[in-house]
C-alpha cells in the first residue's frame, strides 16, 4: 500500500490504530496492521 493511500484511509478513519510521536512521525504496530489487513481480506 502506498503512503498516500494509507494517509487517505487514516484521514477517513479506516486505517489501523497509530501512534503519533512528538516529532510528528507516525508509527503503527505490526500486529495492528496484520489484523487490519486480515479484516480487509475477509470483507472482500
Amino acid at each position: 500500500m502506498s503512503r498516500r493511500a494509507f494517509y487517505r484511509w487514516r484521514k477517513i478513519g479506516h486505517a489501523p490504530q497509530d501512534l503519533k510521536l512528538p516529532n510528528g512521525e507516525i508509527r503503527v504496530w505490526r500486529s495492528e496492521v496484520t489484523t487490519w489487513l486480515e479484516s480487509l481480506r475477509e470483507a472482500a
